[in-house]
């Protein structure tokens, strides 16, 4: 929901000199951006369109169901924590966020499943169970994963990648790790059973990548969730962004919901604040934009000529899918369907061709596979006494494709189809079905400014990724830096959150900043 405008003073009287650092959008990059600012002596100020903090990770609350409308999974908490610590408070004062085991259950068309865990000896008795034979390869991948953790997700994706140099020096390694083969590929060469090979290589999906064409470095997800585990926050990832507005506030920061910022404010060839749709001015030593880099260049910076983002480069990007979510409450079911935990991912008849209907042919298929989050199994607050809270997710082709989906149309018998795959899994679902709420690729183009409604900004293949990925410190506009699931590193919590640690690396401390 959008909110009017607060009538009070952006920026009121204060003695306070710190100077200032306006971050437009209070998604997770973008409250992370602001703590960090904070730490390096900025006086943060949030501008936000929609009615609180958390971007996607705000929640909707309908008859007393409250349906986390983002992200569900929290897999490096330490990223989190760093803030917390940053700001010299303790993050379980704040949030609590608690270890998952089982991680999720995969459940596959002919009736097998495959429960991820955290111990590694319960992973291998799953892969045994499924495909003896495959235990050596599983072994090998997981191998392949810690060794492309370390690389892709601690050398490459905790800082910023805006020098060509950057990439030019870790091309070596780029070939070593055979990053032009595709996260399946490298699962089908080391495993044979095709559950296996979905169930090692499916996760880029969480993030807005094709797993036939986006490169095998991804496969150091594996290894992150082997690593750190698979968390949730009570109370919902809206729990978390609540907990960083604090931090922003007790460090003396605003943050502004119902403010649309229209314009970024350009002084000496340098970005000197934002303007919003009423025509208020706030000026700034640093700007941050936490909107899609699509967004920034194309709205924000429109009267700009630019000279790598041109709007026909961004028309001609690889964009990823959009989300279908059927979010729903049911009414005394908390003892029905034992079986069907917190996470679930119901996998459809079709592997690589679905994913081909999505990303490559632009078709909603007839078939489809389902993610289905169930917070009520850890998180009782999220449903009434005796009921449950769910979401279904699926994803489907964005709007940018030659004969995008009618969601004015589909939305109603999209969910009855929706309804129908649950229903194989949840028996007499649809009698227990008190509330419900669904948003389409529309709904993410009309309420997140998300380009083309897609769910995670650009598609992260190999060349829209690091050096080819929207930079952190701007191309376009000195002073401006861009954090979020469009640039660096890309999308997913841990990438977002990196993202403000590697902006937060290249601004100047307080001492040295420039001035508004």
């Amino acid at each position: 929901m959008m909110t009017l405008a607060d009538p009070r003073p952006i920026l009121p009287a204060t003695e306070d000199a710190r100077p200032v650092a306006v971050v437009i959008g209070a998604g997770f990059g973008g409250l992370a951006a602001a703590v960090r600012l904070q730490a390096k002596g900025y006086r943060a100020v949030v501008l936000d369109r929609l009615d609180g903090p958390g971007g996607r990770a705000t929640a909707r609350v309908q008859g007393g169901h409250r349906f986390d409308l983002g992200p569900t999974i929290v897999t490096v908490p330490h990223l989190i924590e760093d803030l917390w610590r940053l700001s010299g408070r303790e993050m379980a004062r704040d949030v609590d966020i608690r270890p998952l085991d089982p991680f999720y259950t995969i459940r596959f068309d002919d009736g097998s499943q495959f429960t991820a865990r955290k111990d590694r000896a319960a992973m291998e008795a799953e892969v045994t169970r499924l495909s003896p034979r495959d235990l050596p390869g599983y072994r090998r991948f997981m191998a392949d994963a810690e060794a492309r953790y370390r690389f892709g997700f601690e050398q490459l994706g905790r800082r910023s990648m805006h020098s060509l140099w950057d990439i030019v020096k870790v091309l070596p390694t780029f070939a070593r790790f055979r990053a032009d083969r595709s996260i399946h590929a490298l699962a089908a060469a080391r495993v044979r059973d095709p559950r296996l090979r979905m169930a090692l290589s499916f996760h880029p999906l969480f993030i807005g990548g094709d797993p036939f064409h986006v490169t095998s470095i991804y496969a150091l997800v594996s290894h992150l969730e082997s690593r750190w585990g698979v968390h949730y926050a009570m109370g919902g990832a809206r729990a978390i962004a609540e907990g960083m507005a604090g931090l922003i506030r007790r460090g003396g920061g605003t943050l502004r919901f119902g403010a649309d910022v229209e314009r970024i404010l350009v002084k000496d060839d340098r970005a000197a604040g934002v303007r919003l749709a009423d025509g208020t001015e706030i000026p700034a030593a640093i700007t941050v934009s936490n909107a899609d880099p699509a967004t920034t260049y194309s709205r924000l910076l429109a009267d700009r000529p630019k000279r790598r983002w041109t709007q026909a480069k961004l028309d001609s990007a690889r964009w990823s899918m959009g989300l279908y979510v059927w979010y729903f409450g049911t009414r005394g079911t908390r003892a029905l369907w034992p079986d069907i935990g917190h996470h679930t991912i119901l996998n459809g008849p079709r592997y690589a061709g679905l994913v081909r209907d999505i990303f490559i042919n632009g078709r909603l298929a007839d078939d489809m596979s389902i993610y289905l989050h169930r917070p009520t199994v850890t998180d009782p607050s999220a449903a009434p006494a005796g009921d449950d809270t769910f979401y279904a997710l699926s994803p489907v082709p964005h709007l940018n494709h030659a004969d995008p989906v009618d969601w004015d149309r589909m939305a109603e018998p999209y969910r009855q189809r929706v309804l129908a795959v649950l229903e194989r899994h949840l028996p007499g679902l649809g009698a227990h079905v008190v509330e419900s709420h669904v948003m389409t690729p529309a709904d993410f183009r009309d309420r997140y400014l998300s380009p083309h409604g897609t769910g995670f900004s650009l598609e992260p293949r190999i060349l829209q990724s690091a050096w080819f990925r929207p930079h952190i410190p701007s191309e376009e506009l000195a002073g401006l830096y861009l954090v979020g699931a469009g640039s660096h590193p890309g999308a997913g919590l841990p990438g977002v959150i990196s993202s403000a640690e590697a902006m937060a690396a290249l601004v100047p401390e307080v001492a040295h900043a420039p001035r508004p």
